[in-house]
């Protein structure tokens, strides 16, 4: 099997698109006001399915967690330490909600996490120093 992309159930479309498209820069590829929406980002597809659509077309419900939640992350990558200090000026300037403020781990990498308006985590980080 080939991993061919992931996604997540979202309560308000249009804000989480516009949020991914406008804020992350990924591109969407249906109307806003779909039941799901296919963005993408560097070649991996990122779908967002309406939780009320998705339901309806299961037959069940499902839980979600509320609020700013760890249930998993999206991690993007930019070029170098300083440009993760940067975007997470420019995405925090933008209404995310701050997590974690840009640090540099042990490890290596400068890293910093922020909420999507649905409380998911997306983490953008860096190996390169310079």
């Amino acid at each position: 099997m080939k991993l061919d992309g992931f996604g997540i159930m979202v309560d308000d479309m249009a804000v989480m698109v516009r949020f991914y498209r406008d804020v992350l820069g990924f591109a969407i590829k249906e109307d806003e006001n779909a039941s799901n929406v296919f963005l993408e980002k560097d070649g991996t597809l990122f779908l967002l399915y309406r939780k009320t659509d998705f339901e309806k077309m299961a037959g069940r419900a499902f839980s979600y967690a509320k609020g700013i939640n760890g249930h998993f992350e999206i991690a993007l990558s930019v070029s170098n330490y300083a440009q993760v200090d940067k975007e997470f000026a420019r995405i925090t300037a933008m209404g995310a909600a701050a997590v974690m403020e840009p640090t540099t781990e042990p490890w290596g990498q400068r890293t910093c996490y922020i909420a999507d308006p649905e409380g998911n985590l997306v983490e953008i980080g860096s190996f390169q120093a310079e």
